[in-house]
């Protein structure tokens, strides 16, 4: 059952892109639409270095992120609890650069450019088409 679990959050974060990152200011949520990708579960996104969820990430580094559940019935989709990093390398920005929409900034290079990635601890799989749904993976275990 675990590695059934494992499969389809897997799915599911291959295949979202799009999703909702929380973050918490003043022990209150504040949360927003991202465009995400992953090497394996961990989860990464761009973003300015001076926008306020960077600011809320600085003095708290845990992250929730929803991902999947797309219109229709019984969509799975997964909660993803975890550890936040702000990433400056340019190997990661290269391979986001490669990857991603590049509206939001207009070169690579933009020093105001910086990446987000969430490194999960918990992961709970959602509407799953078993009867086991939801199913929470603790991450640290894998």
């Amino acid at each position: 059952m675990k590695q059934q679990a494992i499969d389809k959050i897997n799915k599911v974060i291959n295949e979202s892109r799009i999703g909702v990152l929380s973050t918490a200011i003043n022990h209150k949520p504040n949360s927003r639409y991202m465009i995400f990708y992953n090497d394996g579960l961990d989860l990464y996104t761009k973003t300015g270095k001076h926008t306020p969820k960077i600011e809320e990430l600085e003095s708290n580094p845990y992250a929730h992120v929803l991902l999947g559940y797309e219109e229709g019935q019984n969509q799975p989709y997964v909660e993803i609890e975890g550890q936040v990093e702000i990433v400056t390398n340019d190997e990661t920005i290269d391979w986001l650069w490669q990857e991603q929409d590049k509206t939001f900034f207009d070169s690579k290079e933009d020093p105001n450019l910086v990446v987000i990635r969430i490194i999960p601890s918990h992961i709970t799989l959602l509407n799953s088409d078993d009867a086991h749904s939801p199913v929470t993976i603790d991450v640290s275990n894998l």
